[in-house]
């Protein structure tokens, strides 16, 4: 089977043997603390750390076991019985299915090549709505464009987010792992830390997933709101994998590895985009050109994307429909972090075989 689905490292991204050495070397020399119970905002020298890295005070980091826990504190905050939530669409499929867990009113904001597009997020913010509302902004899913992000005569996105009172969710596990043109400012850059921006990311693509180490950065007294959750649900959070990422980067392996991981992911790309250049070129179909990340999106007007998962899963390819992230029927998200360039190779026109012919596209 060759999975476009998985969207986590493949096995060479993984530094195996700087992270044992670096859980060795923390339970000899912090055992006490790191195997016991601690702040439940996390491990204090990674707080201090990500808060410099940030340019914020330390008071405004909560540190959680992976980002997906801390989405989870936010929405039980925010997104619960009706409460209105804009979505970029597509967007990632696990907080969608959170947020209708908790009953809350998704919106979806419409986006193009350059991201979230402002016009929509005006449109939507200004419909009346249930008090508690908040606004997702995700990384993972295109680059948005500087002159978007950035203040700039009320009509970017921040304007847009201080204008309307809204508080905007910036998810950005990716923003590190950029293979090429210039890094674009997140919205908490762009707000000089604003109060109406709540960043979140993790070590998962830089270091390791299964660390599970995310981290928020967020104002103090909503910090302590989210403490409050955490600590009644876990007392701490997992201080040994926390302080083992520290302990990484305290060695200065942080900027090596994560070259490391762009080279490996750049040759992934470059191979699904030459084979899909190759496949589907002069055809109807369109797809992504992704300047970093682990994903291409895929769109065959025409095609029923759930109904080709079924054939190419017996086939040996899958993949995930577009539509698990609010995306068009005929729209697939392949991933290419995990396969080798050459399953991609083998597995594309493989899953290009099952399409409709290059003639109806």
């Amino acid at each position: 089977m060759i999975s476009f689905a998985r969207g986590v490292p493949a096995p060479e991204c993984l530094p195996v043997e700087e992270l044992a050495e670096c859980a060795r070397a923390v339970l000899l020399a912090d055992g006490r603390t790191i195997l016991s119970y601690g702040s439940p905002s996390g491990y204090e020298p990674l707080r201090g750390w990500i808060a410099e890295r940030h340019s914020v005070e330390p008071d405004r980091v909560f540190v959680t076991n992976g980002g997906l826990q801390g989405f989870v504190f936010f929405a039980q905050r925010f997104g619960r019985d009706g409460a209105r939530v804009l979505v970029e669409q597509p967007t990632y499929d696990r907080p969608l299915k959170i947020l209708r867990e908790l009953g809350a009113e998704i919106v979806p904001l419409a986006m193009d090549e350059e991201g979230l597009r402002p016009d929509a997020l005006r449109g939507r913010a200004r419909r009346r709505g249930p008090s508690r509302r908040f606004c997702t902004r995700s990384r993972r899913s295109r680059t948005q464009a500087a002159a978007r992000s950035r203040p700039r005569g009320g009509g970017r996105i921040i304007d847009i987010v201080r204008a309307h009172d809204l508080l905007v969710l910036e998810d950005d596990p990716y923003g590190l792992v950029r293979f090429e043109g210039e890094p674009q400012p997140s919205l908490l850059e762009s707000s000089r830390g604003g109060e109406r921006v709540v960043y979140t990311s993790s070590f998962s693509k830089t270091v390791a997933p299964g660390s599970r180490v995310g981290y928020f950065v967020l104002p103090s007294p909503l910090r302590a709101e989210l403490e409050a959750t955490s600590t009644s649900t876990y007392i701490t959070p997992g201080l040994l994998g926390q302080a083992t990422v520290y302990e990484f980067i305290r060695r200065g392996n942080f900027d090596s590895n994560l070259a490391r991981v762009r080279d490996l992911l750049r040759a992934r790309r470059d191979a699904m985009l030459e084979a899909l250049d190759a496949e589907l070129g002069g055809t109807g179909a369109t797809w992504s050109r992704p300047q970093g990340g682990y994903f291409v999106w895929l769109d065959v007007p025409g095609a029923d994307a759930g109904e080709l998962l079924g054939r190419s899963t017996e086939a040996g390819v899958t993949f995930v429909p577009g539509t698990d992230f609010g995306g068009a029927p005929s729209a697939a998200r392949l991933a290419y972090s995990f396969v080798s360039p050459d399953e991609i190779r083998e597995g594309i026109p493989r899953l290009v075989a099952l399409l409709p012919s290059a003639a109806t596209l």
